[in-house]
């Protein structure tokens, strides 16, 4: 059973920064990563996603102030979160993105809130 364990959340003021991480219990070679959250009453959204080769995506909403990266030998994928807006304020997960993993699998969330 592969787990995924996110940290690194918590409570910034606007334009500060978060660095999150996503801790995978199995490899992550050849596996294309993601970054999705859910703000309070609104559906989950993709934030980034990151492919084996560090080819990487952006929602338009986080481009230039997020960056996505990985450490294939360390099974870790991290959301470096930049000049963040109150509108960032959700719960922030990782999963295996389909087709490179054939079984989708999510962590539990870390919290983030950006409130002065």
């Amino acid at each position: 059973q592969v787990q995924l364990v996110e940290s690194g959340g918590g409570l910034v003021q606007p334009g500060g920064s978060l660095r999150l991480s996503c801790k995978v219990s199995g490899t992550i070679f050849g596996i294309t990563m993601g970054w999705y959250r859910q703000a309070p009453g609104k559906q989950r959204e993709l934030v980034a996603t990151i492919a084996s080769g560090s080819r990487t995506n952006y929602a338009d909403s986080v481009k230039g102030r997020f960056t996505i990266s990985r450490d294939n030998a360390k099974g870790t994928v991290w959301l470096q979160m930049n000049s963040l807006k109150p509108e960032d304020t959700a719960v922030y997960y990782c999963r295996t993105e389909p087709p490179s993993s054939s079984v989708i699998y999510w962590g539990q969330g870390t919290q983030v809130t950006v409130s002065s």
